[in-house]
């Protein structure tokens, strides 16, 4: 890392300046999140179509039909859920532009800034009340998703990396320095799910936007008024400039040991798209279903459909450190890469077994609503398939990566996971023609063959990886941040 420190001052044996940054990180994670779970609510109301002109004739829908209301609401959550992956696949891909402006041209705490304040105004455009834009609100609307899309970009690849370059080389509390940081930002997204969704569904859902805003103002105003003194100099110079001055390896064709390293970067990552794909339908469908077709009412109060995300950041805190002491005291048994995401791809395929009893116990009786543990269940197995699949992405990527391809490598990572956003969306947009139970049962008969086809193919891209699994976190807090690292991602 760079010679150039923070002031001197800790806080429980870590840097002020690791405080600082958890947060920026929870006020930002508050924002996004608070933002996702309401958002397919927003799109699929009758009185945002009315202003954004989705009317019946806009989907081609007979007005005039018996079952003309039922296919226009139906329609209107499909249209929801497309324009949620979309935005969901960008905001995966924009980080790689993101990353390279603060390498090259503004360095860390500029580009976080930036991104803070385009996120801000993006929030406060979507949570703009109609009456002050009569006519102007698709507009507003495009606009906002696209700052937030921009400034998500310059935001998300940044504050991670400045975590790290505030310990020296080898100082051994940088692992647990993430496990915090980490913590925050599950603490975000609980956040945002509680105070925005509850806003947003119980109130209006552009004040949900707008309370998103502010919390993103929240983190932008912490990071401005106290980053020169807890920072230092730390994320100002871009990075990157420096070459290695080893061209000729830049120019040396891959070997054989890198080619076969490359190939398994490769296969793995097409199975995080399906994976994604099934995962990501908690904010999509998962959440129309949470909202439309599950019992809520609980000693007869409603609770905000929501709530139901929280589950996921919940159990990610809860279970992080029981995975990571699991995985450490199987010792030698502990499964190899390719096992974990196969393993993964099991409890993708649970949550979606989940699902499926969700939707008989529902069936076609539109009066009658599921039980809110079966979407419990679900979102729990999905954070356990979470928990042995995320974790070792991006530390595998670094691991097998060439030098020379590094970041084009982890560009076409974040790539596959924008992928299986929208192929999320895709999935998703069949529960209101083939209906729930064909969806997630079809899911989840995906995710376990993708399974058995992972622990098939395990042994042969381990021999791929040519010695690079054998570099696993030994210590408890090692372990840890690796299991924690997932909420940095999704």
């Amino acid at each position: 890392m760079s010679a150039l420190r923070p002031p001197a001052g800790e806080i429980f044996g870590h840097p002020k300046g690791l405080f600082l940054l958890f947060g920026t990180e929870m006020w930002e994670r508050m924002s996004y999140y608070g933002m996702r779970g309401i958002f397919v609510f927003y799109l699929s109301t009758i009185a945002t179509a009315g202003v954004m002109g989705w009317d019946m004739a806009y989907f081609g829908i007979d007005g005039a039909a018996a079952n003309a209301a039922d296919e226009y609401q139906k329609a209107l959550q499909s249209n929801a859920i497309s324009i949620l992956g979309t935005y969901a696949m960008l905001v995966y891909l924009t980080p790689v532009i993101g990353g390279w402006m603060a390498d090259n041209v503004w360095g860390q705490r500029k580009s976080i800034i930036v991104g803070g304040v385009l996120m801000m105004l993006g929030q406060f455009a979507l949570g703009t009340p109609h009456e002050y834009i009569e006519g102007m609100e698709p507009i507003f609307f495009w606009v906002g998703l696209g700052l937030l899309i921009l400034g998500n970009g310059f935001f998300k690849p940044n504050i991670s990396t400045m975590v790290g370059d505030l310990y020296e080389d080898g100082d051994n509390r940088r692992d647990a320095a993430f496990t915090i940081f980490y913590m925050g930002i599950n603490l975000g997204s609980i956040l945002g799910y509680m105070v925005v969704g509850t806003i947003g569904e119980k109130i209006d859902y552009q004040y949900g936007f707008l309370t998103a805003g502010v919390g993103m103002l929240l983190g932008v105003i912490l990071q401005l008024a106290t980053s020169k003194r807890y920072l230092g100099d730390i994320g100002i110079e871009p990075s990157a400039k420096q070459s290695s001055g080893d061209v000729a390896a830049s120019n040396a064709p891959l070997t054989t040991e890198e080619r076969d390293r490359v190939k398994v970067i490769l296969i793995m990552s097409f199975f995080t798209v399906i994976f994604w794909a099934g995962f990501e339908q908690a904010a999509g469908s998962m959440n129309l279903f949470a909202k439309h077709n599950t019992d809520l009412v609980i000693f007869g109060w409603e609770m905000p459909a929501s709530w139901l995300q929280t589950v996921n950041p919940l159990f990610i805190i809860i279970m992080a450190p029981i995975f990571a002491a699991t995985w450490l005291k199987m010792g030698e048994a502990e499964p190899n890469s390719p096992k974990k995401f196969a393993l993964g791809m099991f409890f993708l395929g649970l949550g979606f077994a989940s699902m499926v009893g969700a939707a008989l116990q529902i069936g076609d009786d539109t009066n009658i609503k599921a039980h809110i543990m079966w979407l419990v269940m679900a979102y729990v197995f999905h954070t356990m398939g979470e928990l042995c699949l995320s974790p070792i992405g991006l530390s595998m990527v670094s691991k097998l990566a060439p030098l020379k391809y590094a970041s084009l490598l982890m560009g076409m990572w974040f790539f596959f996971a924008g992928f299986g956003n929208k192929l999320a969306a895709l999935i998703g947009q069949q529960v209101g023609g083939a209906g729930p139970l064909a969806t997630f049962g079809g899911v989840a008969i995906m995710a376990f063959i993708a399974g058995i086809c992972l622990w098939l193919l395990s042994d042969k891209l381990v021999d791929w990886m040519h010695g690079a699994e054998d570099n696993k976190p030994q210590t408890m807090d090692q372990k840890i941040e690796e299991e924690a690292s997932i909420s940095n991602h999704s």
